[in-house]
């Protein structure tokens, strides 16, 4: 067995305190051990360096002229662990790289133009690139890097990722400002007769974030288009005869009207999830936090 093999950071702390106190006592008070356990890592070093290090006198202990001779080793490797183990200053201005984020055009619009006025202003060489959301491909693009963070629905993204909450979104009801299908004020019942719009990013199914919900109701709606994303869902129902349900922060519009229900459909929460090797990131813990300052300060969206 090579000698690096039997020393370990508790024994270097000892010979440094050692080096350093001169007083076996003190230096077990500094590490929090007692004093026995110090005499035992000494013992151990002794024999791992072929030296007895320290000659114990009435007033503590004096270094051999090789113990002195290892204390600039011993601060050079201490310092070198502690810097390790320090995260490293995160300078903003000097970053150069491209941060990639997967979403639907619901964050898209919500969140995108208030994070690029604060790279633009605190950290000019990220480049910020913006994905659609694939959903087949979230799990793989995140473990690779080719997707550094995803905001979306829970619904839409992997299980067993680190996430946060960015805000709560409420749907809204509503039909084209032309429709004269629909009113003001309507019961579940009624709208769920009513040709409806969801959306479904990257799969184009017909099923929908509230179809659950109206089949427990008892009334089952009529589902006759799947688009990828809201802005394609506000043309479509904006010039057609087909009522969806929008993120409350897309509204209002002047081409469609709200339509006020006797149940309010559940909402959902927006989340940023990313892979597990991002958590400690600088960059990326930073930019997690400026989502969370933006969303914190529920803007209105322009």
């Amino acid at each position: 067995m090579s000698a690096l093999s039997r020393i370990d950071i508790k024994q270097l702390r000892v010979l440094h305190g050692l080096l350093q106190e001169r007083n076996l006592s003190r230096v077990a008070d500094q590490l929090g051990v007692t004093q026995q356990a110090v005499s035992d890592q000494l013992k151990k070093l002794r024999t791992t360096l072929d030296d007895r290090l320290f000659i114990r006198t009435s007033n503590g202990v004096i270094p051999t002229p090789y113990a002195e001779s290892l204390q600039p080793k011993i601060d050079h490797i201490l310092k070198a662990l502690e810097d390790l183990l320090t995260p490293d200053e995160l300078d903003l201005q000097a970053i150069n790289k491209t941060f990639t984020i997967s979403s639907t055009d619901l964050e898209q619009v919500v969140i995108l133009p208030y994070l690029v006025e604060i790279l633009r202003r605190e950290a000019p060489g990220v480049k910020l690139a913006i994905k659609k959301l694939e959903l087949d491909q979230l799990a793989s693009a995140l473990l690779t890097g080719e997707v550094d963070l995803v905001i979306s629905n829970p619904d839409f993204v992997p299980p067993n990722y680190p996430s946060q909450c960015l805000y709560v979104e409420e749907y809204c009801c509503v039909a084209s400002c032309d429709n004269q299908q629909v009113k003001d004020e309507m019961t579940i019942a009624e709208i769920a007769r009513i040709p409806q719009l969801v959306v479904s990013p990257s799969r184009g199914d017909f099923t929908g974030a509230a179809n659950q919900w109206f089949r427990e109701q008892g009334h089952p709606r009529n589902v006759v288009l799947s688009v990828p994303t809201f802005t394609a869902a506000k043309a479509c129902i904006a010039h057609s005869d087909l009522c969806g349900f929008i993120p409350s922060r897309l509204l209002p519009n002047t081409n469609l009207k709200k339509i006020t229900l006797d149940k309010n459909i559940p909402g959902f929460e927006v989340i940023s999830v990313w892979h597990q090797r991002s958590s400690q990131d600088p960059l990326h813990r930073w930019i997690r936090d400026q989502l969370l300052k933006i969303t914190d300060k529920k803007r209105e969206v322009p």
